[in-house]
């Protein structure tokens, strides 16, 4: 018998720990403009490329150049600011009402406000989004009323799903925004079948669905891309790398392949890279992905390249695993200060105009908070009671708890 060597288990480790200087080396940035902008029908093999560089439009110098500018016009650049700017107060406000004990948990968006505000502009009504829990903008920049979100995080007596979800869980059929569960990465399958649906009755809505990073090791992610490419499903796979799952860096889920986009090579599925802090950029990838799915020329994978500055949630501490300074590092800047530097050079904006649009914005967020915290607590303790429970999933309570209430007195 020949000796050979031991087996030994590879296990990714970081580039950087808490202590140590901050490390963007891997994300290798393509020139803003530099990446090119394929026909809506190419072929997955013939833009494999693209799933390796990451496409930009929003220069160091705020200019928007290149073959993906020019998707949207200055008004909307300044609602898509308005909105991003809106989101970020809200997430301040609600942060601190966490921390004042008026709601038991949140979860920022701080640094995404892009991926979220900007794609939900290249979508209509009619759409369906199978959002994670980091995608509120998709609800902002649809006009949803802001006291409505603020309702269910507070679980109030106005509380439009009354109790049964748990805040930032938001659900709205009308805006397009399907319920978020809990139990990652099966909003990915759902989508893909939500659109096959669409497809079979001949409808002509399309689903866009979402993951993080790290849950893309889930096998909901890969059963999601085997049915869209087979049958060429009308949905955008959408994939927010923000670099952190929670506690985990993205080696872990990433694997060898690479790139996040990248997997959607083996799947024959169009994929691509975006820079996630450049509206226009977000919005130009997402308005080609969708029309490519209205032309029923099936899925396109999308990662979007950003970074999460604040903590996984009001329950997380990220400097045990990451260094304190590492937001500051990341190399594609704040998405917020990009679009706003940008409609400066544009002209149709100024500092001035801007912090004026802060304060009114903030005014707003505030306003919206003092309606919601004027309605009262809509259970006892904040929790609804069995019944309230067992009327929101079934036409009747099951017999054998009605039975079990009668003994115990209720």
């Amino acid at each position: 018998m020949v000796d050979s060597a031991r087996l030994s288990l590879h296990v990714p480790e970081p580039a950087v720990r808490p202590g140590g200087q901050p490390d963007f080396s891997n994300v290798k940035i393509a020139k803003a403009g530099s990446v090119p902008r394929p026909e809506v029908d190419v072929a997955s093999e013939d833009i494999r490329d693209l799933a390796y560089s990451i496409i930009r439009v929003l220069n160091r110098d705020g200019e928007a150049v290149g073959p993906w500018a020019g998707s949207i016009s200055d008004e909307e650049l300044l609602t898509g600011l308005r909105n991003m700017m809106k989101l970020r107060a809200f997430d301040a406000r609600m942060l601190m009402a966490q921390r004042q004990g008026k709601t038991s948990f949140y979860m920022q968006h701080l640094g995404e406000e892009a991926v979220s505000c900007a794609f939900r502009k290249a979508l209509v009504k009619g759409d369906m989004n199978f959002p994670t829990y980091r995608q509120a903008g998709l609800l902002i920049a649809d006009d949803y009323p802001m006291v409505e979100m603020m309702n269910q995080i507070y679980s109030n007596e106005s509380d439009p799903l009354h109790g049964r979800q748990l805040p930032i869980m938001y659900s709205s059929k009308e805006h397009g925004f399907f319920t978020i569960s809990g139990n990652l990465a099966t909003q990915y399958v759902q989508a893909v079948g939500w659109a096959m649906a669409s497809a079979i009755k001949n409808d002509s809505r399309i689903a866009a669905a979402w993951i993080g990073d790290g849950s893309t090791a889930e096998s909901d992610f890969h059963s999601a891309l085997v049915f869209a490419s087979t049958y060429k499903a009308p949905v955008i796979l959408n994939i927010v790398n923000n670099q952190w799952a929670i506690s985990t860096f993205q080696g872990i889920a990433r694997g060898g392949s690479g790139t996040f986009a990248a997997r959607g090579l083996g799947f024959g599925i169009p994929a691509l890279r975006v820079d996630g802090n450049d509206y226009l950029a977000v919005h130009a990838v997402a308005r080609w992905a969708a029309e490519r799915a209205r032309r029923n020329l099936g899925p396109t994978l999308i990662e979007h390249v950003t970074y999460r500055v604040g903590a996984h949630s009001t329950s997380d501490d990220p400097s045990a695993y990451r260094p304190k300074t590492e937001s500051e590092a990341w190399p594609l800047g704040d998405p917020v200060l990009r679009l706003k530097k940008h409609l400066i050079v544009k002209g149709v904006w100024s500092e001035e105009r801007h912090v004026q649009a802060e304060a009114e914005i903030m005014d707003e967020v505030i306003e919206a908070q003092r309606q919601a915290e004027a309605h009262g607590t809509l259970h006892a303790g904040g929790r609804p009671s069995v019944r309230d429970i067992f009327e929101g999933v079934y036409a009747e309570m099951p017999a054998h708890i009605r039975r079990q209430r009668q003994k115990a007195g209720y």
